[in-house]
């Protein structure tokens, strides 16, 4: 994976400020005085997402990853990206007793 390793590593650095732009803020959610960070504006703008797994991407991607754990519920949306991105197979994490068949614990 050279070129990939190459791409990344030249591209230049991701503006973070434009990402978190992207994560809409919605006061008050659940209750009064909690601030819930919305990810649904940054999932849906092509680019943006696009940016946010390479920047993943971009810290590990020289390394040999043969697995991504990806922790429910966000980790089951980024993980598998960055795994293709990565060329890595994608395990998601269930908290115990959430799956029917015998599991890893």
């Amino acid at each position: 994976m050279p070129e990939e390793t190459s791409a990344i590593s030249s591209a230049k650095p991701i503006n973070v400020e434009a990402l978190k732009s992207l994560v809409r803020t919605v006061p008050d959610f659940p209750k009064p005085g909690i601030l819930f960070y919305d990810i649904t504006t940054l999932l849906k703008d092509k680019t943006g997402f696009a940016q946010m797994i390479d920047a993943l991407a971009a810290h590990y991607i020289a390394r040999k990853i043969d697995l991504v754990l990806g922790i429910e519920a966000r980790g089951f949306i980024f993980g598998p990206a960055l795994a293709y991105r990565l060329n890595a197979g994608f395990v998601p994490v269930r908290k115990p007793r959430k799956l029917p068949a015998p599991v890893a614990a």
